[in-house]
């Protein structure tokens, strides 16, 4: 969305920078800054990070400046070490400032991710986008004020789409919305919610017979704190984790305490197919699908060939998983999607 030039002043950034000196937008005037605010572990944000990437080699030798403003949704994303891994796994050679206290999100009154603010050569917000897409658009605005700032440069036409998903024709239905795991943001669909919510004690639950849509249900052991469940079950009497989706890709955010996991996976009650894995899915000797679980991060669980309702089980015979949120995604490439009343 466009703004009117010089009526709102950006903002000033952080002091903690995980990749560069620290930098101000005050010594940037001159430049055509987009502020990218992100988290390692949100999916959209992974999604836009192609884009965000290919912005910055673009045009940062033609006037332009990206810093990605790191915001993390879970405590464990206010580590350093893991914020550094990630720009590391993703490739991103721009500067990265960590938000860890919100200041920067609170005084851009952000409110989602992701989030990109774009700022004119006099400091000025020109142009802002929320969530994925849009991204010709974008393209197209930051080209705008790199043209404000020298009329006589030269630039490229906006980037084709990196995904087929992201071209014109794509369907895109409702999906599941992202479910929380912990008891403060979260509900689960077990009779009586979560049981000893924020004790260390664990609480058994039962699966019922019938489950219902967008709701998440936990069986056997598991202990609720506030941003995860973490199971206690082992051998023989497992957790598992349950969940009646509609979507076309499936991600979980995880951890494990205890060293790396194997966590197995049920699709509609069977082993997941080849076919719709996802890719940290893997296949043991027995052909059962299992992702191995370690650090804290997202884990790529399904890609359906076509987005449908299905019933997604994970089974952990070791304490010590920590399952934080589930997040979906809802589009199809063009002339691959199946609708969601035949799924």
């Amino acid at each position: 969305m466009d703004v009117e030039p010089g009526t709102v002043r950006a903002p000033e950034l952080g002091p903690e920078w995980v990749n560069s000196e620290p930098l101000t937008l005050k010594a940037l005037r001159g430049r055509v800054v987009l502020v990218d605010f992100w988290d390692y572990t949100c999916v959209n944000c992974v999604r836009t990070l192609p884009y965000v990437t290919e912005w910055h080699r673009r045009y940062g030798s033609k006037g332009l400046t990206v810093i990605g403003v790191h915001t993390p949704e879970f405590v464990f994303g206010r580590s350093r070490e893991l914020i550094e891994e990630a720009v590391a796994r993703f490739g991103i050679e721009y500067p990265v400032v960590m938000d860890n206290d919100y200041a920067i999100w609170q005084s851009f009154s952000n409110r989602c991710w992701p989030a990109k603010y774009l700022i004119d050569t006099e400091g000025y917000l020109r142009f802002f986008h929320f969530g994925e897409g849009e991204y010709e658009q974008s393209e197209r605005a930051i080209q705008t004020l790199l043209r404000e700032r020298d009329g006589s440069v030269e630039l490229p036409e906006p980037m084709a789409p990196v995904r087929d998903t992201d071209r014109l024709g794509a369907a895109c239905y409702r999906t599941t919305p992202e479910l929380y795991l912990g008891a403060r943001r979260g509900q689960i669909g077990n009779e009586g919610g979560f049981r000893n919510p924020g004790q260390p004690n664990p609480a058994d639950y039962s699966l019922p017979q019938k489950v219902e849509a967008e709701k998440a249900y936990l069986g056997g052991s598991w202990i609720s704190a506030e941003e995860h469940v973490r199971s206690a079950g082992s051998g023989e009497h497992p957790s598992s984790l349950l969940v009646y989706y509609a979507a076309k890709e499936v991600n979980l955010v995880m951890a494990s305490l205890e060293g790396e996991q194997a966590v197995e996976l049920l699709h509609d009650g069977k082993p997941l197919g080849r076919e719709d894995a996802g890719e940290d899915v893997r296949f043991d000797e027995s052909n059962r699908s299992v992702v191995s679980v370690s650090d804290p991060r997202m884990y790529r669980l399904v890609c359906n060939r076509e987005f449908g309702q299905r019933l997604l089980q994970l089974v952990s015979r070791r304490p010590g998983l920590l399952a934080f949120a589930y997040t979906f995604v809802t589009c199809a490439a063009p002339g691959g999607a199946k609708n969601a009343a035949e799924g």
